[in-house]
């Protein structure tokens, strides 16, 4: 089974979630504030994270933010009080996997870390390393280069390059695109995808005008063209 780090500052919760997780076989970590929690997810490597947002000496959004910055692809599913759109935005935006607002029932809670450590299963047996002439994807850190420069691509621009890869040559529809990397708590739109494909293209086609590697598929969504 897993191991996952609970990272919750209310004692009351933190028991109740460690409960749960291991009646269901798992391993449990514990952080109760958002400096230990970071420490912890650096350190122990979980195949998993259950993040609170209101933290006590560093919250929910920024260290989140922080493990996406250091490369740390580990999933994490954000617990939280705060059920407004903006804050479902900003959550996913700083590189959280899923959203889940309090109160919720231990059914959704396990249906949703199961979703997300079989996600993490399969991307672990795809492809880590994508080359498109003189620009290189590490997908395992989350970083890429076009020769020895480096290229700032955001989380989710990686998750949809990481998708095409996948699809060896397939068409990714833009519904795919919107389910795989935004998940159906952001509330996104297919424009949505469009943009970041525009936002790729500028980042890693020689021309962005003719794009060379992520070709548009008219009336379905786009698709990586072999290196």
């Amino acid at each position: 089974m897993a191991r996952i780090l609970i990272i919750e500052d209310e004692r009351p919760m933190r028991t109740a979630l460690q409960d749960c997780l291991e009646a269901e076989g798992h391993r449990v970590l514990t952080a109760a504030d958002g400096e230990a929690g970071l420490e912890r997810a650096i350190a122990e490597k979980p195949d998993l994270v259950l993040l609170d947002i209101m933290l006590p000496r560093l919250d929910g959004f920024a260290l989140c933010a922080e493990l996406r910055r250091l490369g740390n692809p580990v999933p994490i599913l954000m617990l939280t009080a705060k059920g407004q759109v903006e804050d479902r935005v900003t959550g996913l935006d700083a590189g959280a996997d899923d959203y889940l607002v309090k109160p919720f029932s231990t059914d959704e809670l396990m249906a949703r870390v199961r979703a997300l450590l079989r996600r993490t299963r399969r991307e672990s047996s795809s492809r880590q390393i994508l080359e498109l002439g003189d620009v290189r994807i590490d997908f395992v850190w989350q970083r890429a280069w076009r020769k020895k420069k480096e290229l700032h691509l955001t989380a989710k621009e990686l998750a949809m390059l990481r998708l095409l890869a996948d699809a060896q040559g397939e068409p990714v529809t833009r519904e795919r695109f919107l389910d795989a990397v935004w998940g159906y708590a952001a509330f996104p739109t297919t424009r949505t995808v469009d943009n970041h494909i525009a936002s790729l293209r500028r980042k890693i086609e020689p021309d962005p005008d003719h794009p060379r590697w992520i070709k548009t598929i008219h009336g379905i969504g786009y698709r990586l063209e072999p290196g």
